[in-house]
């Protein structure tokens, strides 16, 4: 049994044209929604009068793709973040949205939503609007797999997920600069990898008590990954004990390893750090390091995974 999802993300010819490409997609039809005039036209809409969002409404069998699979695509072929325009389309009708015809779907569009506002992959918030879907008004024929009828390449590509990163070996001899795909999961899928204090620390930004982690007093030789997704972060050679309780590095690995991100919560402005491949909270950087960088990095034990040199 086939169900029904409907996308607002920039000009419907090319969003319609990318939803046909995927995999359990039966039917994409490009149409007008969210709006108050009956039976709209593209002059209509194209006046920014009648509140519709130009709409991609997908028909999909659910046991070949999932709703979710459909919203993370969604949020790939757009920028989410731009508001009542994509590209050079300016207009309400160019806005980003998620239409939801199930309580299911709403949960899982907001779900997926916050987990992409919080990895870090946007500069700025998220701006697509999540609403209940209201009547569905097709639009003119002409309108119908356009890009199809004129020979042309859809507009709407997938935003490259890939990263580069540096790779290390367990002996902590770095093996080369590789391209990745960035890691991205639903709570539920963290949840089940990660302990109840590791999810809480790298997925929810947490901080682990001072003194309290298993890594603050290892003193053994070996590299820290990301417990989250494995990549190198730290090595036992950068390591020093800073007295705060928590296990200290004056560098990483490789800074192409990291991301980094202005911290403003808890009344402080600070530099946060994330695992650039998974976008893991691992902890905060601070100018009071000894030498040769001056910088201690300040992480969570729960966030690393220690390996031992062999």
């Amino acid at each position: 049994m086939t169900e029904k999802a409907t996308f607002a993300a920039g000009c419907f010819w090319g969003v319609e044209s990318a939803f046909r490409q995927l995999q359990g997609v039966t039917d994409a039809t490009v149409g007008y929604m969210g709006g108050t005039l009956a039976n709209p036209t593209y002059k209509d809409v194209c006046t920014d009068r009648t509140g519709h969002a130009e709409v991609c409404q997908v028909t999909f069998d659910p046991a070949v793709v999932s709703y979710e699979k459909l919203t993370e695509f969604f949020f790939k072929i757009h920028d989410p973040t731009q508001v009542n325009r994509q590209g050079p389309d300016v207009g309400t009708q160019y806005r980003s949205a998620i239409f939801y015809h199930s309580p299911e779907q709403r949960r899982i569009a907001a779900a997926v939503k916050a987990r992409l506002d919080k990895s870090g992959k946007y500069k700025k918030p998220i701006a697509t609007a999540i609403e209940p879907a209201k009547e569905f008004w097709r639009a003119e024929e002409y309108h119908q797999r356009y890009f199809e009828k004129h020979g042309l390449p859809s507009c709407h590509v997938p935003v490259d997920d890939s990263v580069k990163i540096v790779a290390f070996n367990d002996a902590g001899e770095r093996t080369g600069v590789v391209t990745v795909e960035k890691i991205v999961k639903t709570d539920a899928e963290w949840r089940k990898q990660l302990t109840p204090e590791q999810f809480e620390i790298t997925r929810r930004g947490g901080t682990e008590c001072a003194f309290t982690g298993a890594l603050w007093k290892h003193h053994e030789k070996g590299l820290f990954r990301c417990v989250c997704c494995g990549t190198a972060l730290f090595s036992s050679d950068a390591k020093f004990e800073s007295g705060t309780g928590w296990p200290s590095f004056f560098q990483p690995v490789a800074p192409e390893n990291i991301e980094t991100r202005t911290d403003t919560s808890h009344g402080m402005t600070r530099t946060e750090l994330l695992c650039r491949r998974c976008g893991a909270h691992l902890g905060h950087v601070f100018n009071d390091g000894p030498k040769p960088t001056g910088q201690r990095y300040c992480i969570n034990s729960a966030s690393l995974k220690f390996v031992k040199k062999p």
